[in-house]
């Protein structure tokens, strides 16, 4: 009976409703006001719906109108909106004036529904397209991010080619969960995983004081978007605006839309970039006495060797190749990208090649019925060489600061000596393999279903689905002939094999009702479900005592396997009502509800609730200051989550081997069964407003986040039969402030001037701790670490001290607590900044943005290793004994596994993260072609910093972001130069 029922009910609604869609033709044209020429591709939509069209070549439109009166939006990137209203069928024509402010852009406000930037309750932050690759060409997603909004903290792992950031929005959200954000391309969820190469049966990395397998250097997988397809990027930073994606949402949301066709005749883009590479900064050999030469072993009169600037201090050339071609006519638009990009890296044998394709279809069947298709295919290879922790003194940066200038490294024969640090870092260069390969696919499809259509009340569905699915296998190749397994008793050769095999997809549905009234009060109501599976399967192949030259898994003595699987279906719904009184105060409350697989009890559903509210003053008939153009006093909350990790919840098995019969035994780890998400709630509020004719444009924005049930490790007794058990134990709260300033400095007819002005504070408290206070993060605290405890910051570094060197009161007051650590630096930035320039005159362009990170500290192992060594660049330098008697090599072995304050070290810096200048070609030069731009562009060609080591950005722990500020020997940054051809046909 109910099926019978449905199959009237959905037949109906395909047959009749369509019906009551038909109407009225209005047609008309879109000028633009500066040129005073047809506007193509500007927007025409019915207000409160989601029905409407663009304007063609020659700014014509023509849309069907189903009742009247009626209000039509015209709307265009860079032109103010302009609204129409119509109480019969006629011929409108308007003029859009350019806008100097982004007020009239969309943003997401719902899974289902967008408004104006100018009605947003929420600080949500947007990136366009001509911010992200406008200025310079951008290795991947991750890097085109830095400075351009405010609120977060990206930092990469390290410079090798090929991706790896960690990002960090509006602080610390967890102390061992996933702090990375959710990423939605174009409705997908998309993995951002960073897998390990399996490494660490060479490199012995977790063997020293953190067991983090987490060291391998591996790439992030957002690295594989490529940031020429993308349109915009909306950044939900906080849970306020985030709690629509519930218990993904803790780190915040970054929602991406790639490109798509305009009206209008097609368009052809071709981009050819050749760009060159070096590095950021060298720091060069110590300048040895001969005395301290014959003491450290060398000869007299010995020839001294820059091994470092050998290996590091090229020039690489690189190129990226971009072809693109988009249109639209009548009801079908289309968009076709292909880009190539070819980046050697600093170091021989290392480098990153990329290849991406993008196809993008729209389809309007008819006045209620229309399908959006997004297809996207990457081929990437990524060499990442052999860097950070290495407790065996073979990755390069170890046997670096192991190796004394006067060795002579290079290979007799074709077989290289050891060398005295144990390996030989031109040989590991040379003859080993460190390689990512991915092949992914990312695809979405959406449909709009419009079954009621009337003047003043609506109904849609949203029909939505996402998939993304990548491969990737990792190779690395440590032949038998390397130096260090010519002992008998050494792995002889390692061979390793990684497959992973990740495939996420999501559906959704969603029911959108407009009603507007006729007292100016407009509701939008949305209610519908979604599913979501996430699926990844990892398996690591490790063979040891390669056969001669071999390297085959099968040509060795032994084999092992690893596997990790991890599997999440997530099912849930959401509801919201937006309210709008003529566009002067707009509210809203909606709630999501979650369950998942991960959870301790997978069928309880977790709320998280919503509700904000803006009011334009400006838009009320008592406001009478002409000067202030707009004010916008808002004001939001929300709540959102963070699922336990997939593995909580069980009692973990070890593999045993005895009496030659292979089984199991429980893990020291105790399964909770009742283990919940983290839950995060945030209070935000903030002013908007704008001056002089919004010439000067103004956000300012607090918050209050708390993160509470924090994931923490419990001890447990051990009449238990186990040790630990992660619980839901803690809260950590976050205070922030974030501004901004947009100006229109100067605009003439030949000229004008565009500023941007950021600035962002965070600061962080752990506010309950429900375990006595813990360490985490770093290698050991005599090296620095971090210290979760009650009251204190979640991101303080602290370390051991010598109690001799101390009176015993600067001893009371520097530990209160007695626990034998003082509190030494903090990786949490005073603030950050950012300043963003754009000048035009004539047919010349000139950009640049300079980013400004004003303190935060790291822990600088790297220069730890060359003083222990003895070979640190400014070893005989002096400046750091407070007595003046020790150089600065010297004094920081002499504190070195006791007191750490020496190598936690400042790691702010000022930045030119971009600097391009263009000029466009006076038109009709070459007769096919419609525009050709020409320019010379650079990234991170400016650095300034006092930090003693390549470049304060890095992380020996990849996108681990509480433990991101963690230095080991790493891959040295990169600045770019780069040269631009851009041709329009």
């Amino acid at each position: 009976m109910n099926n019978t029922l449905s199959l009237k009910l959905l037949l109906f609604a395909f047959l009749f409703i369509p019906l009551l869609s038909l109407g009225q033709q209005v047609t008309g044209k879109v000028m633009d006001g500066a040129s005073n020429l047809p506007l193509a591709g500007a927007t025409v939509i019915i207000k409160g719906t989601t029905t409407g069209t663009t304007t063609d070549f020659d700014g014509n439109f023509s849309i069907n109108v189903s009742s009247f009166p009626v209000t039509l939006v015209f709307s265009s990137l860079g032109f103010e909106s302009l609204e129409e209203r119509l109480t019969e069928v006629r011929i409108v024509n308007v003029t859009l004036q350019e806008s100097n402010t982004s007020l009239d852009e969309i943003v997401i406000t719902g899974l289902a529904s967008t408004t104006k930037r100018s009605n947003s309750a929420n600080a949500v932050a947007s990136v366009s397209a001509e911010q992200l690759t406008g200025v310079t060409v951008q290795s991947g997603l991750d890097g085109a991010l830095y400075g351009k909004f405010n609120g977060a903290e990206i930092k990469a792992n390290s410079g090798a080619p090929g991706g790896g950031i960690s990002m960090r929005l509006r602080g610390v959200t967890s102390i061992f969960g996933d702090q990375q954000p959710l990423f939605v391309v174009d409705g997908v969820y998309v993995d951002n995983s960073s897998i390990g190469l399996g490494n660490n049966i060479v490199s012995e990395a977790a063997g020293g004081g953190n067991p983090s397998s987490n060291q391998d250097d591996a790439s992030n997988r957002i690295a594989d978007i490529d940031p020429d397809d993308i349109e915009s990027i909306e950044i939900l930073k906080g849970a306020s605006a985030a709690a629509i994606y519930g218990s993904r949402a803790a780190g915040g949301v970054v929602i991406i839309k790639t490109k798509r066709g305009k009206q209008g005749r097609p368009v052809v883009q071709f981009s050819q970039v050749v760009g060159f590479r070096s590095p950021t900064q060298l720091l060069g050999i110590r300048d040895y006495t001969p005395q301290q030469i014959t003491d450290l072993g060398g000869p007299a009169n010995a020839v001294l060797r820059d091994y470092e600037a050998e290996i590091f201090d090229q020039t690489q050339v690189s190129s990226t190749t971009r072809f693109s071609t988009s249109g639209a006519k009548e009801n079908t638009d289309y968009f076709f990208g292909a880009t190539h990009r070819n980046e050697p890296g600093l170091v021989d044998n290392t480098g990153y090649t990329k290849s991406s394709v993008r196809l993008n279809i729209g389809q309007k069947f008819n006045e209620w019925l229309d399908l959006y298709v997004t297809t996207n295919y990457i081929n990437s290879e990524s060499d990442r060489g052999f860097f950070n922790n290495g407790n065996a003194n073979r990755t390069v940066g170890y046997a670096l600061a192991f190796t004394y200038p006067w060795e002579d490294l290079s290979p007799v024969n074709g077989a290289y000596p050891q060398g005295g640090a144990g390996s030989n870092a031109l040989e590991t260069i040379a003859i080993t393999t460190n390689r990512e390969e991915v092949n992914r696919f990312i695809g979405s499809a959406t449909s709009n279903i419009q079954l009621l259509s009337g003047a003043n009340n609506r109904l849609k569905m949203v029909l939505e689905g996402g998939f993304d699915q990548f491969t990737l296998r990792t190779t690395s190749i440590f032949p038998r002939a390397l130096s260090y397994f010519s002992d008998p008793t050494s792995l002889g050769g390692v061979s390793i094999s990684g497959t992973t095999v990740n495939t996420n997809y999501n559906l959704s549905a969603f029911l959108v009702h407009n009603l507007d009234l006729d007292n100016g009060l407009g509701f939008t109501t949305q209610v519908g479900s979604f599913f979501q599976n996430f699926d990844r399967n990892t398996v690591i192949t490790i063979a040891t005592g390669l056969n001669g030259s071999q390297t085959n898994l099968t040509q060795s003595t032994n084999v092992s396997t690893q596997q990790t699987i991890r599997p999440q279906k997530d099912t849930g719904f959401f509801v919201q009502e937006e309210i709008n009184f003529n566009d002067q105060i707009i509210g809203t409350v909606g709630i999501r509800g979650d369950k998942s697989t991960n959870n301790g009890d997978s069928n309880k559903m977790y709320y998280y609730p919503k509700a904000n509210l803006a009011v334009n003053l400006h838009k009320f008939d008592f406001w009478n200051i002409k000067q202030i153009s707009y004010i916008k006093p808002r004001i939001a909350y929300g709540e959102s989550g963070r699922f336990s990790n997939f593995n909580d919840r069980f009692t973990l098995m070890d593999p045993q081997f005895i009496g030659g019969q292979s089984g199991l035994s429980p893990g020291n780890l105790s399964g909770n069964p009742d283990i919940g998400p983290e839950r995060q709630s945030e209070l935000e509020y903030g002013i908007d407003f704008g001056l002089f004719d919004k010439r000067l444009n103004f956000e300012v924005s607090f918050y209050n986040k708390k993160i509470d049930d924090l994931l923490i490790r419990s001890q447990i007794p051990t009449s238990s039969g186990f040790t630990n058990r992660v619980v839901n134990g803690g809260e950590l709260e976050n205070k922030g402030i974030e501004l901004s300033l947009n100006a229109n400095v100067l605009q003439k007819e030949d000229f004008s001037w565009n500023v941007g002005l950021k600035w962002w504070k965070n600061k962080s408290e752990i506010t309950r701790l429900d375990v006595p206070a813990f360490t985490t993060g770093g290698f050991a605290a005599s090296l620095g670490t971090f210290l979760i405890q009650e009251g204190q910051s979640a991101t303080q570094i602290v370390g051991t001290f010598d109690p001799s060197a101390y009176t015993a009161e600067e001893i009371a007051i520097r530990d209160p607590e007695g626990d034998g650590f003082f509190v030494y630096g903090n990786a949490e930035p005073d603030f950050q900044m950012s300043w963003f320039n754009e000048i035009s005159y004539k047919n010349f362009d000139f950009t640049f943005l300079w980013h400004w990170k004003k303190g935060g500290d790291n822990i600088n192992l790297t220069t730890l290793l060359y003083d222990l060594a003895g070979t640190t660049w400014d070893y005989n330098d002096f400046g750091l004994d407070p007595t003046g008697q020790l150089s600065n090599g010297d004094y920081r072995a002499s504190q070195a596994f006791v007191n750490p304050d020496p190598v936690i070290e400042d790691a702010g810096y000022l930045k030119l993260r971009e600097i391009g200048i263009f000029y466009t070609l006076p038109d009709g030069l070459i007769k096919y072609a419609d525009k050709i731009k020409v320019g010379i562009s650079g990234r991170n060609l400016i650095n300034i910093f006092d930090y003693n080591s390549y470049d304060p950005e890095v992380s020996n722990f990849g996108n681990n972001v509480l433990g991101n500020n963690v230095e080991v020997t790493p891959y040295p940054m990169s600045k770019f130069i780069n040269f631009h051809l851009n041709v329009n046909f």
